[in-house]
């Protein structure tokens, strides 16, 4: 998949041809991205339960012939109001692009489409977190407006596939991007 993927990325076309969709429940062993992801199982199948309700929604790229190359999580309600408020406010999570799509516009293309779908919806505000050392991502979101409000520690802690805790520490800048 690799050389395939090195051949459309050489013609640029490729982009072209990315279907930007919501998630079907068939999807999601797709989102493991061939194992490197199967500890996020349980979080992947609660969020599209959740998304059935109307408080997540996830958005998948889709290249013809290949598969899922690219994924976000968008929650539009949350216990946690300044993150998402489910009228005004979402958050941006889980948003990847395999390696070997990455610079040559399907993160932009993703993040416009959410964008535009959540001013559809009303929605005024997007927040995000991005890791502390991911600054590639933290330069895409700079580009698209967002900007950089606080400081998060990222602790967190999530049931993996076999059923244990794992603890996470992801140090991050929050960010927001007004939608109007």
């Amino acid at each position: 998949m690799i050389e395939k993927a090195a051949s459309l990325t050489l013609t640029h076309n490729w982009l072209d041809q990315v279907c930007l969709r919501h998630l079907r429940e068939e999807d999601l062993p797709a989102l493991e991205w061939d194992g490197a992801y199967s500890h996020f199982r349980r979080i992947y199948r609660e969020a599209y339960q959740a998304s059935l309700s109307g408080q997540v929604l996830i958005w998948v790229a889709e290249l013809p012939g290949v598969g899922i190359i690219g994924q976000a999580f968008v929650q539009l309600a949350s216990p946690r109001p300044e993150l998402a408020d489910g009228e005004h406010r979402a958050y941006l999570y889980g948003f990847r692009v395999k390696p070997a799509y990455r610079n040559a516009g399907l993160g932009t293309h993703m993040l416009n489409t959410i964008i535009n779908d959540l001013r559809a919806r009303g929605y005024t505000w997007l927040n995000l977190n991005v890791a502390v050392e991911n600054t590639a991502a933290r330069r895409l979101y700079e580009r698209l407006g967002f900007v950089v409000i606080g400081y998060d520690p990222g602790c967190w802690s999530y049931v993996d596939h076999e059923g244990q805790r794992r603890f996470v520490e992801e140090p991050a800048w929050r960010m927001q991007k007004q939608l109007l």
